[in-house]
């Protein structure tokens, strides 16, 4: 490919364009539109492949109702009962918040599915939490909130796992499935590290919860703990599809919100609802970019000539699976993690179905690759935020986070080369991959 070739200098543009600042959606457009205009293309083609793209994929619809139902979860009481509820489990051991943390993760993860949403919810009542009277330090509770964050899009219900069946024809259904094992894998190798940082830096010891009150506990926070168990249900039982369960799980939270706890003001609801459209939008104009950017690469064969080139090197599938992790970990230093699923993961997936590998699979591993790189420097969103959050420098965090992401690198690891961990669960109830 010529350096002078349009599809070369669309390249230059999009790259120089994101780097001045527009977001990476409208940087994509330009750099389309010119390429277009360069080779003599109908302009129209842009406006086709947009309306195309997003009409007839309704499974982007979910992406927005999993985004408002975790606003509705994050304005009402919810929040502050599940925690409660977690204090229960593992409150009274060494480093109790810590740990509460990290179960917390695990319950919302079957929410939101939305790292971000987590932090930003849920994570900031945990920072205030783990650093009143100087329990822990604000660079270790924020790293803790940030790792622990990335939880939330593995297990499911999954934004990232939505998109990455948008651009692959995966099944939502099986890829929810197939994130289960390597999320509660993850939250168990954090936890692990979380009591071994416990005894070596003698964490306190929380007031262990009256039995007394465990009751009245578990009652408060059981509406909002069986709000995975309606969405979840829902989708595996054939009674909604995946969308439909996010329509789902919006409304029972809202309804919960205001008819059981009473906890939404006429005001607060109206803030979620403006802030889940700007997340929306902000997301639904990346996917339009790449929508029309995949069309171009798609009119300049990048995805069959990178299989014949890779095809020429020979290699197994996991020789590949490998190469993929360490592109996509380099990649998510420096990228937002929707653009890598909307641009560079369609170029993988022709070689990838070559090679024989599960779509299912190869799915999941790159969803964890994606969330790794949401709390690896240089540009780890989750770390920003949490610096924003903590009021720590972002050095402080990510020295306390680096032996938290030691752990989930080997659980990509393990769940790279040990396929089962992943397509266990979804062939248990009926995947034939």
């Amino acid at each position: 490919m010529s350096f002078a070739s349009p599809f070369s200098i669309a390249i230059v543009v999009i790259t120089a364009l994101a780097f001045l600042g527009l977001p990476i959606g409208l940087s994509m457009m330009a750099g389309s539109i010119l390429y277009l205009l360069v080779v003599g293309a109908d302009m129209g083609t842009v406006a086709e492949q947009f309306l195309n793209g997003m009409y007839s994929n309704y499974v982007i619809l979910s992406v927005p109702l999993f985004i408002l139902a975790a606003e509705f979860m994050n304005i009402g009481s919810m929040t502050e009962r599940l925690l409660a509820f977690c204090n229960v489990l593992v409150g009274r051991f060494r480093g109790g918040l810590a740990q509460v943390n990290v179960v917390q993760s695990i319950i919302f993860a079957g929410m939101s599915g939305s790292a971000i949403a987590d932090a930003a919810g849920s994570g900031r009542m945990m920072q205030n939490m783990m650093t009143r009277e100087g329990r822990y330090t604000p660079s270790y509770a924020a790293a803790l909130t940030a790792v622990t964050s990335v939880i939330g899009p593995i297990i499911p219900p999954s934004i990232p796992m939505v998109i990455y069946a948008l651009v692959s024809d995966a099944s939502i259904g099986y890829l929810f499935l197939g994130g289960m094992v390597p999320g509660l894998l993850m939250a168990g190798l954090q936890m692990m590290q979380v009591a071994i940082s416990a005894r070596r830096k003698n964490f306190p010891v929380e007031d262990p919860v009256p039995l007394r009150k465990i009751p009245l506990i578990t009652w408060r926070a059981f509406p909002a703990l069986m709000m995975p168990v309606v969405l979840l249900g829902c989708i595996y039982s054939g009674i909604t599809t995946p969308t439909e369960a996010a329509a789902l799980a919006a409304g029972y939270a809202l309804v919960i919100s205001v008819v059981i706890y009473r906890s939404i003001s006429i005001g607060a609801f109206y803030d979620s609802l403006l802030l889940s459209a700007k997340s929306s939008a902000s997301i639904g104009m990346l996917i339009a970019g790449s929508l029309v950017f995949n069309y171009v690469v798609t009119i300049e064969n990048i995805p069959d000539t990178l299989r014949v080139l890779l095809t020429g090197w020979d290699l197994t599938p996991t020789g590949f699976l490998i190469l993929v992790n360490v592109l996509l970990l380099l990649l998510g230093c420096v990228l937002e993690g929707t653009a890598i699923l909307l641009i560079i993961v369609p170029v993988f997936i022709p070689t990838a179905q070559a090679l024989g590998i599960d779509m299912v699979h190869f799915g999941v591993v790159v969803v964890v690759n994606i969330m790794l790189g949401l709390v690896t420097p240089p540009y780890g969103l989750l770390l920003f935020i949490m610096t924003n959050i903590s009021g720590a420098p972002v050095k402080d965090i990510i020295k306390d986070a680096a032996p938290f992401i030691f752990w989930m690198v080997i659980c990509l690891m393990l769940i790279t080369f040990v396929p089962e961990l992943v397509l266990w669960l979804p062939r248990l109830l009926g995947y034939q991959g």
